[in-house]
């Protein structure tokens, strides 16, 4: 086996039972990422996010045939000179890290980064998530707030675990350009009174319609979890409520939906008031 660090070489795992697998496998569960502060993402767009956004790559696994040359091997000698160590691996192995049937050719694994809950609100426009438990809907905000440029994400409370495989995946590599901070309630009202971030929640007894809201920055939209909507607490504790007018018989709509649409009038408004 090499030493991480030299370039061009690689480890070669063909077994699934071999322990390498094994230990990655364990990170498909939260307190093993917990306990070692590093997590799974696969696809080879994936890992390009990763390195360009300067997240530590500890390990690159790939298809043996696909590190020979091209854009897998350019990348994994990428990785391999800041010091990750490569994988070069068969199908079987690449289905039982992905739990998939049909993986695609490129796992990395990467060290984890938060922003710090203080910096919540600051720099421009936030979004705060009350208790979000589908980690495929915080995969599509994130893309949401990657594509709006939005300066944060904010998860308030006990939420779906933004280093699970499924929210990574969703995100399709805005996981690494969004800053992610988690906080309670406490100190994320803390961070949005020090920082001078209005809060605008989302909230079915609200009459202002969203299209009609000030969203100069600093400003955190937040909303609520799926199922409850925004605790009493923090929807006391925002400076406006918005609602988001249906002409149907729905009475809600999917959180990353509702989410993209609000956060899209906040661009737009950002833009036009910027003259862009």
């Amino acid at each position: 086996m090499s030493e991480r660090g030299t370039p061009g070489a690689f480890h070669r795992v063909d077994s699934p039972a071999n322990p390498i697998v094994k230990e990655l496998r364990a990170l498909s569960m939260k307190k093993e990422r917990d306990r070692t502060g590093r997590f799974l993402g696969e696809g080879l767009k994936l890992v390009r996010d990763a390195l360009l956004a300067g997240f530590v790559v500890e390990d690159l696994i790939a298809s043996a045939d696909s590190l020979s040359e091209g854009p897998v091997g350019e990348t994994a000698a990428e990785v391999k000179a800041r010091g990750g160590r490569i994988l070069a691996v068969s199908h079987k192995v690449l289905e039982k890290l992905s739990h998939r049937e049909n993986p695609q050719t490129v796992i990395g694994v990467f060290r984890k980064r938060l922003a710090k809950p203080e910096e919540i609100g600051g720099g421009g426009f936030w979004i705060g998530l009350d208790r979000i438990r589908d980690p495929g809907n915080l995969g599509t905000i994130l893309r949401t707030a990657d594509a709006v440029g939005a300066a944060g994400i904010a998860l308030v409370g006990e939420c779906c675990d933004p280093f699970s495989l499924e929210a990574v995946r969703a995100s399709m590599g805005s996981f690494f350009h969004v800053p992610l901070a988690l906080a309670d309630e406490t100190a994320f009202l803390a961070a949005a009174r020090a920082n001078g971030a209005r809060i605008l929640g989302t909230h079915l007894s609200a009459t202002q319609d969203f299209r009609g809201a000030d969203y100069s920055a600093p400003v955190i939209l937040l909303m609520g979890n799926e199922r409850q909507g925004l605790t009493e607490s923090l929807a006391r504790a925002c400076d406006e409520l918005l609602l988001i007018p249906m002409r149907g018989k729905a009475d809600s709509l999917n959180l990353a939906i509702a989410t993209g649409l609000v956060s899209y009038e906040a661009y737009r408004r950002s833009a036009v008031a910027d003259g862009k």
